[in-house]
């Protein structure tokens, strides 16, 4: 078994589970997981049942792990991002320079709605970060005051421990 990718009769090129799972960095049952819960379509299967995935796939599965990673978004939300971006690009796809008015309007409103979704859903993770990080702050202004009151203690043992040596040494 080759590790190159297998060509189709359309030309196009496919990577087997394994070879998807390598190269993005992912386990196969976590390429059968995102399937099952839809955040990918069933992939095209070889003659044996065997998973074949196209570039599309890939790019995909590696935006799903962006932003699980970059914005600690649930499987969920990343199933609503990923399918607002395709969406959009079919909008893209679809859209003609020789449509009416009320069909370009149409498809710009649509592509308005599922971008202020996408938008909606990232301003709840800023907007949660941020309050985690004013907390965080706040706590390093706290600590911070409780090490100044400890060196100026500290400080202060010092500097009396020295007088009562100097007193000590002139008895």
């Amino acid at each position: 078994m080759a590790n190159e990718a297998k060509a189709t009769a359309s030309g196009l090129a496919y990577l087997r589970i394994g070879e998807v799972a390598e190269r993005i960095g992912v386990t196969e049952r976590t390429l059968r997981f995102y399937e099952e819960k839809g955040l990918l379509k069933p992939p095209t299967r070889m003659e044996g049942g065997f998973r074949l995935y196209s570039d599309d796939d890939v790019r995909r599965v590696e935006r799903i792990k962006d932003l699980q990673k970059l914005l600690g978004f649930s499987l969920a939300e990343i199933k609503e991002m990923v399918e607002a971006e395709e969406v959009k690009m079919r909008l893209r796809a679809g859209y003609r320079p020789e449509s009416g008015l009320r069909e370009k309007r149409g498809a710009v409103l649509r592509a308005i709605e599922v971008t202020e979704r996408q938008c909606a859903l990232i301003r709840q993770k800023a907007d949660a970060l941020a309050q985690m990080q004013a907390h965080l702050e706040e706590r390093l202004v706290t600590f911070n005051g409780w090490l100044s009151d400890i060196d100026a203690a500290l400080g202060a043992c010092k500097a009396a421990g020295k007088k009562s040596k100097a007193g000590s040494g002139s008895r």
